[in-house]
């Protein structure tokens, strides 16, 4: 079994998300894998973040300033990978520092590094050239993303050479700003479930312990990160405890959601 079917085999997931360099990034990590995470989300930083709300675009600027470059991250990753070798990691992020090398580049240091899925928020899969066949030729999973504009027509397109998980984007907006009702949600996981046996996690939105309950009882795992992002903010260096803390109660409600 690949590390992601092993964390979606075991009831809902919990998936975290952190922007790379943006405090003490390895303790930070660690403290999600100690509060509960079952899938991490490390996240690129980039000047124009566009899918991302206060919370992730003022991570990515307090990264950018301290001068994270794509070496460091895949330096991160690598360094992670040593420490939690069963826990898989994702690079979430945007086209241009995925793809200035080239694909291939990027998708060799991602399987170097034990990278196991990257998320691409701006390469629609109409243009799933552009990084799809060099990531798959690495064995390195493509995490679609659906939102509520993803009719039926478009969806197959969508799903076809996705893998790992679907991240389904709960609202037509950006990170961390509102949530989108539970009957909503709910048909759209339904829907997505029925086109295909990935695995669906949801995001956006999700904030809370009671939010990420209620959403695991329909859903395959839940994305957590403007909350934790937002840890990082306050404490700075001192995030880990806080971290791991919401991270433990998230855990507690995703696991025993069913």
């Amino acid at each position: 079994m690949s590390r992601f079917e092993q964390a979606f085999s075991r009831g809902p997931a919990l998936v975290c998300f952190l922007t790379a360099g943006d405090g003490d990034t390895a303790a930070n990590l660690d403290a999600l894998v100690a509060g509960g995470a079952n899938v991490i989300e490390l996240g690129m930083p980039f000047t124009d973040p566009m899918a991302d709300g206060p919370a992730i675009q003022q991570a990515n600027l307090r990264s950018l300033a301290k001068g994270t470059r794509t070496a460091d991250i895949l330096n991160m990753a690598r360094a992670f990978r040593e420490r939690h070798p069963e826990v898989p990691l994702v690079l979430m992020g945007y086209a241009n520092p995925m793809t200035v090398r080239g694909p291939e580049w990027f998708a060799e240091q991602c399987a170097a590094a034990g990278v196991d899925g990257v998320i691409c928020v701006d390469i629609p899969t109409e243009e799933d050239a552009d990084l799809g066949p060099a990531l798959r030729d690495k064995g390195v999973s493509l995490i679609r993303l659906a939102t509520p504009t993803t009719d039926a027509a478009r969806l197959p397109d969508v799903l076809k050479g996705s893998s790992g998980f679907i991240y389904y984007v709960s609202v037509a907006g950006i990170t961390g700003m509102q949530q989108a009702a539970q009957g909503s949600i709910e048909q759209a996981v339904a829907a997505l479930k029925a086109a295909s046996d990935i695995p669906v996690a949801v995001g956006f939105g999700v904030r809370t312990p009671e939010q990420a309950r209620e959403i695991a009882k329909v859903a395959d795992g839940v994305v957590v990160g403007s909350a934790l992002v937002d840890l990082v903010k306050q404490h700075g260096d001192d995030a880990p405890a806080a971290i791991r803390e919401l991270t433990a109660a998230l855990a507690e409600a995703v696991h025993t959601a069913r």
